[in-house]
């Protein structure tokens, strides 16, 4: 009777040895899977962010003002000029002598100075 007591407590031992093992293996299998699903969540994430900075830069006023200049033959002018269209039968027209006459009001009232941009020091 001691022998077969001691046998099946060697087998119960055993089992429970064996599912003890077998479960410490699951939770690594698992752990290891959930770090590989958060890597390629992190990948995803990059990905989502670099998409993200290239649509804001390809839909930036820089951007588009380079694609028109490089596409149209667009150019700026060296100099601010006033230029007033009229309508004729041929379709729009510059007009002959578009300056701006300069009279004593628009001297006394008008804008000399330019806008300038100037940091703020804390």
């Amino acid at each position: 009777m001691r022998l077969n007591k001691f046998l099946s407590m060697i087998i119960c031992v055993t089992l429970f040895s064996l599912l003890y093992v077998y479960q410490q293996t699951e939770i690594l299998r698992l752990a290891y899977s959930e770090q590989r699903q958060y890597a390629v969540f992190q990948e995803l994430l990059d990905k989502n962010s670099i998409l993200r900075y290239n649509i804001e830069k390809n839909c930036s006023l820089v951007n588009i003002g380079g694609s028109v200049s490089n596409h149209a033959d667009f150019q700026m002018p060296d100099k601010y000029q006033l230029v007033r269209l009229v309508p004729s039968r041929e379709g729009v027209t510059l007009a002959q002598g578009a300056a701006r006459k300069e009279t004593m009001l628009s001297r006394v009232f008008g804008i000399k100075r330019q806008a300038e941009a100037r940091t703020i020091n804390p």
